[in-house]
């Protein structure tokens, strides 16, 4: 039962920020949306900001298990916008707000995730150096990062997913040009 009346605090909060900013919305108006008193809610969550947390740590974790292996930089690309597009708002209003340093940590943790993944998957098996190894991971990881911080800083006016399919496109085959310099240099 404890983990239904997370899920409807959790599930409550997310719908009233997808309908007005952080600051807005209190205690009492998440309690009376999901039908808990304010005990419950404490029972559960410290506060809004632990509230926040909670959702982008259990966010990050859900990212991270259903996407064990990604074949493609536009899946990968995918996997780190897929919350965001789907609840523009509440992220928005979590950027805007003074908790935005938590989306970012959540955002990082994913990226870093997703990059490992894709970079072991593109290397396939060729052995680099554990530092070049680690170089790439960095790069996709910060590009990625900096893509949707920017998209998000821009009021997610761009359509993210063409944008970055479209960076796939023109930028194909570079990684294993790279791995191939990589192992070259070796």
């Amino acid at each position: 039962m404890a983990d239904f009346t997370k899920k409807a605090i959790r599930n409550s909060f997310v719908k009233l920020l997808n309908e007005k900013p952080l600051k807005q919305i209190t205690v009492r108006d998440i309690v009376d949306d999901c039908g808990v008193n304010r005990n419950t809610f404490y029972y559960h969550f410290q506060d809004i900001p632990q509230l926040i947390e909670t959702i982008v740590k259990e966010d990050a974790d859900r990212i991270i298990l259903e996407n064990p292996e990604i074949n493609s930089l536009e899946g990968y690309l995918d996997a780190i916008i897929g919350f965001a597009l789907k609840n523009k708002n509440a992220v928005l209003h979590i950027y805007r707000s003074v908790n935005r340093d938590i989306y970012e940590q959540y955002q990082w943790r994913v990226c870093e995730h997703t990059a490992t993944t894709f970079i072991d998957g593109v290397l396939n098996g060729r052995m680099i150096s554990p530092s070049d190894r680690k170089l790439l991971i960095d790069y996709v990881k910060c590009v990625s990062f900096g893509l949707v911080m920017g998209w998000l800083e821009d009021g997610m006016q761009d359509d993210i997913q063409s944008n970055a399919h479209r960076l796939c496109e023109l930028k194909k085959g570079d990684l294993n040009q790279v791995i191939e310099r990589f192992q070259n240099h070796e």
